[in-house]
This record gives C-alpha cells, structure tokens and sequence, in this order.
C-alpha cells in the first residue's frame, strides 16, 4: 500500500498522531529532499530508509516504488511540505498507480493555500486555486486571463525571488483589487499584508508565499449610472466629494483612484 502523506508546512509540531504512526509503520518513505525530511524523521524518532523522489525523476522513480509496492511493501509518499501532489511531485505516480490498478490511501495534513486562504479574509464561498504561475509570459499571460472574470477569490503560490513580477503579472490582466500575501505561514515570523495589485507587494520578501486575490469586480454595465452620476448620487446624499468617490469604489470593485482618475479625465 502507498500512503500520501500530509506532513507541516513550517512548525513542526502540525502533524497528525496518524502520520506519524503511518511513518513509523512503513517500511520506506519516498520524498522530494532526503536532508529535509530527516529533520522531520529526527524530530519524532522515526528511522525509515528514504527513497528519492522529485520532479526530475518522478517516472522512473515511480516506475520503482511500483514495483516495490507489488511486491509487498508498504511506502510512504511526502513532499517537503505540505500535501504532495498539490504543487508537489506525486500527481504522475498517483496516475500510475491507478492505471496498475495498485491501492493507494491519503494521510491528511495542513495545506498552505488554505490557511493562506482563510488568513486573507477573502474567502467566499468558492475560490480557485492556481498554485505556481508558468516561467514563459505567454503561458504564463494565458493561464492568468482563464482565471481573470471568476467572481470569487483566486490563490497563487508564489517563491519569494518571484512576488513581484507575479504581482506585477497578476495586475497586467486582472486589473486593480484588493490583494492579500500571506508568508512564512505557521511559523515564527508569519505575516499577512493586504495591498491593491496596483500598487504592488511591499512588504518583507523572505518564505514561501500564499497571495490571494479578490474576485472581478461587477462590469460596468450592471451600473445604470456613468461613474459621475453614481458620485452625484452619494453626493446627494449629504457625502463630501471624496467620501461619495471612495463609497463608488467600493461599490464598483474598484480602487478609489481608479474613479479619480476617471473624475480627473471627464473634467479635462
């Protein structure tokens, strides 16, 4: 039997008792970094022999611990964080073992783009989950646009050299919203910053990255009002012409500046 196993994305200490009794019990654990796994293995006393799987040899070293599982043993499957398979290795292996007709179970464990998720404070009902953007700017570009009408939140995973070039990419086909970046999340230094796509990430680089974004904002022609008439509207209201401006924004999905703007264009 393999086991995908859930394992901490940062303290130690949230792991399941049933992880660790599974990791105790197998007879082999396959994982993306031998080195970074023995930490977690040292931390709870557990001395399995290690098997090395990683993107770069996920079929061969699939094709092996297939072959290990047919004949009789019982492996455990993690990555260095986190659920394998969710922006992990394991998705190829998974597929193979379902095509060799050979069993396979799931160990629950933390996942960072959920806790990412409720941290944002921008969790709707339904969310979308990208994980990693692509390296070209075309797939990259392309990916981004299938995502970028959704009417409810989108979460990326993002390395902390990359966050803002993925911000920057985000905003070139999403436009402004609001925006959360949550890092180093379950460890000691764990930060959420809330910022608007526009204006860009400027908050400290360091950790792995969970960034959230609001849904699309509603299109303008759900408004019966021009952009003026809807800050007339407030204004009338007994609101002061920064306050009905601010109170548009809101209510378009859009940042406050977006509608000065658009104020300071009609005046010209």
């Amino acid at each position: 039997m393999l086991y995908v196993v859930g394992t901490p994305i940062g303290n130690l200490k949230d792991i399941t008792y049933r992880a660790v009794e599974v990791l105790k019990e197998v007879d082999e654990i396959a994982c993306e970094d031998t080195r970074h796994t023995l930490k977690l293995l040292n931390a709870y006393d557990i001395k399995k022999p290690l098997f090395a799987y990683h993107k770069f040899n996920e079929r061969s070293a699939g094709e092996a611990l297939i072959k290990k599982l047919q004949e009789g043993k019982n492996i455990a499957l993690v990555s260095d964080a986190g659920m394998p398979l969710i922006s992990d290795p394991g998705n190829l292996l998974v597929k193979m073992l379902v095509e060799a007709n050979q069993p396979f179970t799931v160990i629950p464990g933390p996942t960072a783009f959920v806790c990412g998720l409720i941290m944002s404070g921008l969790l709707d009902y339904r969310f979308s989950f990208v994980g990693f953007l692509p390296e070209k700017n075309s797939e990259r570009r392309a990916l981004l646009e299938s995502f970028k009408d959704c009417d409810h939140p989108t979460v990326f995973y993002c390395a902390p050299h990359d966050v803002n070039e993925t911000v920057k990419s985000i905003y070139k086909v999403f436009g402004n919203r609001k925006a959360c970046a949550v890092r180093e999340i379950t460890k000691a230094f764990e930060q959420r910053e809330e910022f608007f796509l526009e204006e860009g990430y400027l908050g400290e680089t360091r950790g792995e990255f969970v960034i959230i974004v609001d849904k699309a904002p509603e299109r303008e022609k759900s408004f019966e009002m021009s952009v003026n008439e809807h800050i007339d509207h407030f204004i009338k209201q007994g609101l002061s012409k920064k306050e009905a401006i601010k109170a548009v924004a809101k209510e378009r999905g859009v940042h406050k500046n977006e509608i000065y703007k658009y104020t300071l264009s009609e005046e010209e």
